[in-house]
């Protein structure tokens, strides 16, 4: 009887790969993976919940349509690119994943979270090439495998996304985005190889080095676009006020999760233009995920990112405590079987969501951080015992951030809470080396999310 031949996920990365590594997150040392208060002071809102969904309902405040037919097209445009609200959607992805229902039967306090509560790109590697070899290329275990043009992750027989987290093919910005860390992981591994890094060390450095500079990314250039350069320089100066784990200890508050880092649901527009001068065509259902992505309907992503040798992108929808269209009335591929239509609506499950798991009210949280809570008038609607934080979140970022970032009580959770997880990670680029620099090559004097979509399709056309 003849042996089996070998196979290159064997012969070029197991024997390393089933030693402790610290750059896959099978191996880190982690506390529980669990979700936990910034605020524990504060009671619970508990609203009304017919109140909750005649709120987030077609035709409720947070339903943005006829709001956009009264301004006209552009009127809505945020300062930003329209790319940002999706990255921050990656961002989520990496750091939390709630199985919980939406609402009913949950005791906050049991809730467990299935990532880590570490930026570390679990999302993309999962368990590394031995632990997820579907993932990577049998023939170069250190690089991912991609679809057969590149243009697509790669699939089983019946259309699945062979990927770290299934919830990155639930549309295509999410997609797009994640095959665009797929590739500049890939250019990085071509980059280590030049440089002459020993084989058995390119795919741990490789991981590393993307890790690192999304991290970076995270700090310098996606945070201050949505709370302000002024609040990251403090919290990196001070540390967090309210949420400073110790290492090893990190966890991800209900505040953080289910209301303010749902921020981005409010910055989605209702349509987009996928390639230069091509129709604008609704979020959902067209460009919902779940399957092949066809040549015709990829997304060039200069008409969302600013892009060096681009035209200006696409902009974010403004913040304005309202959801476009497509997100009131989510399909069935993502949102599943429902017993109430009212549940298709993602203003209605994000505001169950902080009912469910006991938010406080904005205006609590507002005045335990020392800032004036939002006037009715500013707020558009009454909610007799507080504000939802979620929306209240929202409402602030329309009044005290013009719209296009977040204001004090929403940008003070988001940005203590992603950089106190960097801190308290052993192995992030804060941790470790907190004046280190980015190595990959930048357009201008500092390395941001421009600069690695370049990498990512260096001399490939993105559509």
């Amino acid at each position: 009887m003849s042996s089996a031949p070998a196979h290159p996920h064997g012969s070029r990365v197991a024997a390393r790969d089933h030693c402790l590594s610290m750059a896959r997150a099978v191996d880190r040392p982690t506390g529980a993976a669990r979700y936990g208060r910034m605020f524990p002071g504060l009671a619970p809102l508990g609203t009304d919940p017919e109140l909750l969904v005649r709120a987030g309902v077609d035709g409720g405040v947070c339903d943005a349509t006829a709001a956009l037919d009264r301004l006209g097209p552009g009127r809505d445009d945020a300062r930003e690119a329209a790319g940002w609200p999706f990255f921050g959607q990656l961002i989520a992805h990496d750091i939390t994943a709630d199985r919980s229902p939406i609402m009913g039967g949950v005791d906050p306090e049991a809730l467990r979270n299935a990532r880590a509560p570490k930026l570390n790109l679990e999302m993309l590697y999962s368990d590394g090439p031995v632990g997820s070899p579907y993932l990577y290329d049998l023939h170069d275990a250190a690089k991912f495998l991609l679809g057969p043009d590149g243009g697509d992750v790669q699939r089983n027989a019946q259309g699945v996304a062979l990927i770290g987290d299934p919830r990155n093919d639930s549309h295509l910005f999410a997609l797009t985005l994640h095959i665009a860390l797929l590739r500049a992981h890939n250019r990085i591994v071509d980059l280590l190889r030049a440089a002459g890094v020993p084989e058995p060390d390119v795919f741990d450095k490789a991981r590393i080095t993307l890790t690192w500079h999304y991290q970076w990314i995270v700090v310098h250039d996606f945070l201050p676009r949505l709370v302000g350069a002024d609040l990251v320089e403090q919290v990196l100066a001070e540390g967090g006020r309210w949420f400073a784990p110790p290492t090893g200890q990190a966890y991800i508050p209900l505040e953080f999760a289910d209301a303010a880092f749902r921020y981005g649901h409010g910055q989605i527009r209702h349509t987009y233009r996928l390639v230069a001068g091509g129709p604008a065509v609704p979020l959902f259902p067209d460009l919902v995920g779940f399957g092949p992505v066809p040549a015709d309907r990829r997304l060039d992503l200069a008409q969302v990112f600013d892009l060096p040798g681009h035209p200006p992108a696409q902009r974010a929808k403004r913040l304005d405590g309202r959801l476009a269209a497509s997100l009131i009335g989510l399909p069935e591929q993502v949102t599943g079987a429902v017993d109430d239509t009212a549940y298709r609506s993602l203003a209605v499950r994000d505001l169950l969501r902080g009912d469910t798991t006991a938010l406080p009210s904005g205006e609590a949280v507002a005045r335990l951080l020392g800032v004036a809570p939002l006037t009715a008038d500013e707020l558009e609607q009454s909610w007799p015992q507080g504000t939802p934080l979620w929306f209240y979140i929202l409402k602030e970022a329309e009044h005290r951030g013009d719209g296009d970032r977040l204001g004090p009580v929403g940008g003070r959770i988001v940005a203590e809470v992603l950089i106190g997880l960097q801190r308290a990670d052993a192995v992030s680029y804060l941790s470790l080396e907190p004046d280190w620099q980015p190595s990959l090559p930048a357009a201008g004097p500092g390395f941001g999310m421009a600069d690695l979509l370049t990498l990512s399709f260096d001399g490939v056309a993105t559509a």
